[in-house]
């Protein structure tokens, strides 16, 4: 009691020592001077034992929420490794090319493993989208579809991250996510989804940023898959084989392009169109490159691939043939077709 009723006390008298200091010092000055002066000091008593034990609760908030402020901002700021590598290129300028061709056997998938290895030999990251049931370009760089626990079909329509679909190669900064018989159902099953054609194009936004090329290689059909193949790529390239039926479904591919331009993806262009299969041997391979680089004039690229057994052995070795067999013509064909490539972007 004595305690605490001499605080009070001393709060009175600094209350009205201080009121008195304020208004009545010049008259009352000499009388109270050392009431004055002695109020003050229990004043300061007062002050000082009050800030004893208040000043460390108070110095221990900020403390406090700036520790908790630093591991906030950490929190915030943190991204592991594995979520965002390293990138080595410029952000913003990745090319997206639906490697097309309504016809088989002309040479899409050989095109999109051989050019994205020579893509990576020349320090370019790439990544293939193998969207073909087939899995042609999966099994292209030795990876075995039955061991495989998601694959293409399960971003498209079960919600899985693009991500960590992921695979890496045996080649230089190439990278694929693969497909399998699965993505044969997807036709049917995207027909009465919502968004049906826009799927590919939002699965591949979070990562595009990535990699400097991503190569979707199409089924040999005009479907949904190809559909949203063309609603997700900056333009297409088209292998066309030096035989006369490869002509008859250009014309087919150029007015589905078109009818996709107008409604699904305006900025959709042709980036190139490239003669596979190309035998010098044969008057029917000449007349067919005359005839295409006529109609597509500078759409076509100057690189003919020709047709080679090293080209046709590669995958069976689970290789593209820039590695399989790097001094054969084949090769060295798709090296300067990425020198081409590179060059255009």
């Amino acid at each position: 009691m004595g305690l605490f009723g001499s605080r009070k006390k001393n709060k009175k008298e600094v209350v009205t020592s201080a009121f008195e200091q304020h208004h009545e010092e010049p008259t009352e000055r000499d009388e109270f001077a050392e009431v004055n002066e002695h109020a003050r000091v229990l004043e300061r008593d007062v002050q000082q034992e009050t800030v004893e034990e208040e000043f460390p609760v108070s110095s221990e908030v900020p403390e406090q929420s700036e520790e908790e402020t630093e591991e906030d901002e950490g929190e915030r700021t943190f991204v592991p490794f594995s979520q965002k590598p390293l990138l080595d290129h410029v952000v913003g300028q990745t090319k997206i090319l639906a490697i097309i061709n309504q016809k088989g056997g002309v040479g899409k998938s050989t095109t999109a493993v051989n050019l994205a290895a020579a893509l990576g030999e020349q320090g370019r990251k790439t990544l293939i989208v193998d969207f073909d049931p087939q899995g042609n370009s999966t099994s292209g760089f030795g990876i075995e579809k039955e061991d495989l626990d998601h694959c293409i079909y399960d971003a498209l329509l079960n919600d899985v991250p693009a991500e960590s679909l992921i695979l890496d190669t045996n080649c230089k900064k190439v990278f694929v996510i693969p497909a399998t018989i699965q993505l044969a159902g997807a036709e049917i099953e995207l027909v009465s989804a919502i968004a049906r054609e826009t799927r590919l194009k939002d699965l591949l936004e979070p990562i595009q940023d990535e990699f400097d090329f991503i190569f979707i290689d199409c089924p040999p059909s005009l479907g949904l898959l190809t559909i949203n193949a063309l609603t997700a790529a900056d333009s297409v390239l088209i292998p066309i084989q030096c035989e006369y039926y490869a002509l008859e479904g250009v014309t087919k591919l150029l007015e589905s392009m078109k009818m996709v331009k107008s409604r699904l993806n305006k900025g959709l262009d042709t980036y190139g169109v490239l003669m596979t299969m190309y035998d010098s041997r044969t008057s029917l391979s000449n007349q067919v490159v005359e005839e295409v680089q006529s109609y597509f004039g500078d759409k076509a690229f100057k690189t003919l691939i020709p047709r080679t057994v090293k080209i046709s052995e590669a995958p069976s070795f689970g290789e593209p043939v820039i590695t399989y067999a790097p001094q054969n013509k084949g090769a060295k064909a798709y090296m300067n077709l990425a020198k081409e490539v590179i060059k255009r972007a």
